[in-house]
């Protein structure tokens, strides 16, 4: 999804398309790194970085929102998948949610 939003920014915008689709891109490698290492500690800790480039790219598409270089729709399915990944890292990191 976001490859597909953020590959038509006009040429002034790759640089920040391109980090974007970096930061979508090392959720996922961040999980599979961490699931392949031999250690619990390993695996959580992969899972901790992951999560910390979800925010990244959280932060990437709410600028663009903010900016209008996106529209509110593509905000809205962007912030739908993350949000989905953002709480199944929480929940498998343990984290309490609850202040």
């Amino acid at each position: 999804m976001a490859s597909k939003i953020f590959t038509n920014f006009p040429f002034e915008f790759k640089k920040v398309a391109a980090n974007s689709i970096d930061a979508a891109h090392s959720i996922s490698r961040n999980i599979s790194e961490g699931y392949c290492r031999r250690s619990l500690k390993d695996y959580l800790n992969h899972l901790n970085i992951a999560l910390g480039s979800c925010g990244e790219f959280h932060s990437c598409y709410y600028s663009f929102k903010q900016s209008y270089q996106i529209t509110e729709e593509e905000y809205e399915q962007l912030d739908e998948l993350h949000y989905k990944v953002e709480n199944e890292l929480i929940k498998r990191l343990g984290i309490s949610t609850t202040y």
